[in-house]
C-alpha cells in the first residue's frame, strides 16, 4: 500500500490476489466468485488523476454507496459484503481495507455512464449556453445557470479508460451499445433512483443537481454497480444557500475544480499537486457530505 504525506491512500497492492483494474479511484480485484472493490483516495478532476489523493476520502465515497444501497433496497445492485475480514485471503489487510472496500457480485457491465441531471450547471449549462440544448436535448431559453430544470434529463457518455473522456451519446446510442430492453431499463432506474435520492437528500438540506450510475447485469437482472451517489459522483449542494446564476456552494469535488479553474493549467496529465488547505477543506467537504445524508459522524 502507498500512502502520500498527507497519509491519503494512493495505490494499493495484495500479493496474490489478482489487480483487474485499476481506474481514477478504485482498485478492482478478483476474488475468484466475486470481486474486491478498493475506494483509494486518489482524486480525479477533468478526466485528470491529480498527484496528490484527500484523506477519508474513500471511506467516505464507500460509507455513502452502503448508506444508498441499504435506502434502495428495492433496486438491485452487486454488493455482497462490507466486511473484508469475511475473505481469509483479505484478513491480512483489513488494516487498509476496513470500511473503504466491498466485496461485490461478478456483473455483466453495461458500458455506459448514466448521467441524470436535475440543475442546469457544469458541462450541461457550457452546452446550453452554446446551442440552446443539453446533450442534444432542445431546452426552452431563459434558464440561468444553477437553475432547476422543467424536467429531469437522462443525458447518458460514453465509458471512457482512465485519462480519456466520457462522450455525449443520445438514447438510440445507448440502445446501439446494450440493446432496446436494456437501454429502457437503465433509463428508468437512473431516473427512479435519482428522484428517491433528490426527495430524500432535499430533506436533509442536501440538493442532488446531478449525479451518475453505472448497471450491470448479474443473474439476468439490471443492477446497480460501482459507486452511488457520493461526492465524486454527484454535485452535492447546501440547500441553505442555494440561489441560481452562479456556482452553488457544494458538499463534493466542485471545490477542486473551481481551484483547478484558477490555474495555468491545460486540464491534460499530469495535474497540478494540490495546496494542503484546499486538501484539508475537501475532506471536510465529504465528511459533512456523509453527516447530512446519514445523521451520524464517520
Amino acid at each position: 500500500m502507498r500512502y502520500d504525506a498527507s497519509g491519503a491512500l494512493i495505490d494499493t497492492a495484495l500479493p496474490g490476489i489478482p489487480l483487474l483494474s485499476r481506474g481514477k479511484v478504485r482498485d478492482v480485484y478478483d476474488l475468484g466468485d466475486a470481486l474486491l472493490f478498493i475506494a483509494t483516495d486518489r482524486l480525479s478532476a477533468f478526466d485528470v488523476v491529480l498527484p496528490c489523493g484527500v484523506p477519508r476520502k474513500g471511506e467516505v465515497l464507500t460509507q455513502i454507496s452502503l448508506f444508498w444501497f441499504d435506502l434502495l433496497k428495492d433496486v438491485p445492485n452487486h454488493l455482497l459484503s462490507a466486511d473484508v475480514t469475511t475473505r481469509e485471503e483479505l484478513k491480512p489487510y483489513a488494516k487498509d481495507l476496513q470500511g473503504r472496500s466491498l466485496i461485490v457480485r461478478k456483473a455483466q457491465v453495461i458500458p455506459i455512464e448514466c448521467v441524470v441531471r436535475g440543475y442546469l450547471v457544469g458541462s450541461g449549462w457550457k452546452d446550453y449556453q452554446k446551442s440552446g440544448k443539453v446533450c442534444g436535448i432542445e431546452l426552452r431559453s431563459g434558464y440561468q445557470q444553477a437553475e432547476k430544470l422543467d424536467e429531469v434529463l437522462f443525458t447518458p457518455t460514453t465509458k471512457a479508460a482512465v485519462g480519456d473522456h466520457d462522450m455525449p451519446i443520445d438514447f438510440e446510442g445507448v440502445v446501439g451499445i446494450a440493446g432496446a430492453e436494456k437501454a429502457a431499463a437503465i433509463r428508468d432506474l437512473s431516473l427512479k433512483v435519482y428522484s428517491t435520492a433528490r426527495d430524500y437528500a432535499a430533506e436533509r438540506g442536501i440538493i442532488v443537481a446531478d449525479t451518475k450510475f453505472e448497471f450491470g447485469v448479474i443473474d439476468g437482472k439490471v443492477s446497480l454497480v460501482d459507486e452511488v451517489l457520493t461526492p465524486d459522483s454527484s454535485r452535492f449542494w447546501l440547500a441553505s444557500e442555494y440561489k441560481v446564476g452562479g456556482s452553488p456552494v457544494s458538499l463534493d469535488k466542485q471545490f477542486v475544480r473551481d481551484y483547478l479553474e484558477t490555474l495555468d493549467w491545460d486540464k491534460q496529465a499530469p495535474g497540478p499537486e494540490l495546496p494542503a488547505d484546499v486538501v484539508e477543506k475537501t475532506t471536510g467537504k465529504y465528511l459533512e457530505a456523509y453527516r447530512m445524508l446519514t445523521g451520524k459522524s464517520l
